[in-house]
């Protein structure tokens, strides 16, 4: 897993996700707030959320290639506090490439993830 830091608070940083995905115009599938859903049921979470989103464009043909790989896709972004730092963490493309044994231009759909991420945790 990829972890980078963001200066933003955990609201912030999925807000500022939420506007890099619609500025690219990718899919926004959803937003999980886990510790919201905590919350709902009595219980406590440090703030948790994942953002699921894509490319079917890009998603498609791996998929179409290996089955499995819809397991993780849509990419995903975990956001949480981690005592009161903001972290996002993601599973590395690289990681993906080989967990299905992609070949390099089926792996580069995957790629899109890291200068997304790295705008988002950008000051």
């Amino acid at each position: 897993m990829v972890t980078k830091s963001s200066p933003r608070s955990v609201e912030d940083t999925v807000a500022r996700l939420r506007g890099i995905v619609e500025e690219k115009d990718l899919k926004l599938f959803a937003v999980f707030d886990h510790s919201g859903e905590a919350a709902a049921h009595g219980l406590e979470l440090r703030d948790t959320k994942v953002v699921v989103f894509g490319n079917p464009v890009a998603g498609t043909p791996v998929m179409a290639a290996v089955p499995e790989a819809a397991l993780d896709l849509p990419l995903k972004v975990l956001v949480w506090d981690d005592g009161g730092q903001t972290k996002v963490g993601y599973t590395s493309p690289a990681e993906l490439a080989e967990r299905y044994r992609l070949d390099d231009e089926l792996a580069g759909h995957l790629a899109a993830i890291e200068p997304i991420t790295d705008a988002l945790v950008a000051p």
